[in-house]
């Protein structure tokens, strides 16, 4: 852009010819200009455009069948969690549109925030992210365990809306109607059942600290995070709209719901402890808000999450399919990234079933496949790149087993039969 000019013709928006009270600036080919006028119009337009979001329409939305298919994609198993997770965020944008029902004007549809219980790597954050994904809305991930109540060291709790806030490009608007997962919550549950009387700054003072925001409240955070300063401007967010995704293992949940459930079988014949991965999924769909209080978190964050769903852990043929079957496959990825090297890597069904016995055994679930896929192919990583011409490479069960080391050379097709 070049400077005001008072000798050009006229304004390019307005049509309006340069004067005393109208300058207009020439574009860099002098053929289109723009007068001042115009330019403090649009940047008006920007502004409120920025400030102003119009309320989302229930159109834009898709619905929860639409939610689970989207989902189905991405995520391997999990249907049921799928299921209450694709209703839960649809009632929550539901509640967020302009659609009003005629006479329900005083009604106040509340929040459902939703606690997913699960083993390691058996898809809650994916869960999470992919419905952020689908939704197209600002989405952050935070860790309980970094957080402390305030006034002591570690994180504050308002930092995991600046999370969400710098997600969103630093659009307050747009983050307030963001979706934020809390991993961990399980972390940061009380010693006992008894109300504490000395500080615990780390567990149930993160649980008091968490739970203004996830009920709604007009929070203010820090713009650069850390601890609050007397005189130091803030970041004034309303959590009201923010959907919040609460999320932990739960380790030894299901043996406080069996002790309340169970048949008080004394003796030999007690096989408590012995449960299948079934059993086990249905006594945790029994969990109450009793049980959550005796395993440590207060009554009062858990009546702020009325959606309370478990993962299965993930079975073999689960992780199989999580290796090759969604749209971001580990498999396809590694694929993708050799052929750019001039490389076809295939991987046969046994050595599908030996990488997902690898996971099982170190009780990683998903989380450990791309590990273990990434260690199994490191020195194929390493030397392929300086091999010119395509190359070829199956990989089999005893190569996983380490029982065989490929040779880049032998990887090498034949020019003449290629």
């Amino acid at each position: 852009m070049r400077g005001f000019r008072s000798d050009a013709q006229y304004c390019s928006f307005c049509g309006k010819p340069a004067d005393e009270n109208r300058n207009l600036v020439a574009a860099p080919g002098n053929n289109i200009f723009i007068c001042d006028k115009c330019v403090a119009v649009c940047q008006s337009i920007l502004e409120q455009k920025e400030h102003n979001l119009d309320p989302i329409e229930m159109g834009e939305v898709p619905s929860p069948k639409e939610f689970k298919a989207y989902l189905d994609q991405y995520v391997v198993g999990q249907d049921y969690a799928k299921k209450v997770l694709s209703v839960s965020v649809y009632n929550h944008y539901k509640r967020m549109s302009n659609t009003r029902v005629e006479g329900a004007e005083d009604v106040k549809i509340e929040k459902s925030n939703v606690l997913l219980i699960g083993p390691t790597g058996s898809g809650k954050t994916l869960l999470a992210k992919t419905l952020a994904q689908k939704l197209k809305v600002p989405f952050a991930i935070a860790d309980a365990t970094t957080l402390t109540e305030a006034g002591y060291v570690g994180e504050d709790v308002e930092n995991v809306l600046l999370k969400l806030i710098n997600a969103a490009d630093g659009n307050v608007q747009a983050a307030e109607r963001g979706i934020i997962f809390i991993d961990e919550i399980d972390k940061i549950g009380r010693k006992s059942e008894n109300t504490s009387i000395t500080r615990d700054v780390s567990g149930e003072g993160v649980q008091q600290a968490l739970l203004k925001i996830i009920e709604g409240t007009k929070a203010s955070v820090p713009p650069q995070g850390g601890r609050k300063h007397p005189n130091q401007e803030m970041i004034e967010i309303d959590t009201t709209n923010i959907l919040f995704i609460l999320g932990g293992a739960f380790v030894g949940l299901d043996k406080i719901i069996e002790q309340r459930t169970a048949e008080r079988a004394m003796g030999f014949g007690s096989n408590i402890g012995q449960l299948s991965e079934e059993e086990r999924m249905e006594l945790l769909n029994q969990c109450t808000p009793d049980d959550l209080v005796k395993f440590g978190l207060i009554p009062e964050l858990i009546g702020r999450m009325p959606i309370t769903v478990s993962l299965k852990e993930l079975t073999r043929e689960d992780l199989k399919r999580i290796l090759t079957e969604p749209k971001n496959a580990i498999t396809k990825q590694f694929q993708a990234s050799f052929a750019i090297d001039d490389l076809d890597l295939q991987f046969t069904d046994d050595a599908l079933d030996e990488i997902a016995d690898t996971a099982i055994k170190q009780k990683t679930g998903a989380r450990g496949l791309r590990a273990i896929v990434e260690k199994l192919l490191l020195d194929l990583m390493y030397e392929v790149p300086s091999i010119k011409g395509k190359k070829q490479l199956t990989v089999t069960k005893e190569i996983v087993q380490k029982k065989v080391i490929p040779d880049v050379q032998t990887l090498l097709i034949d020019q003449k039969t290629a």
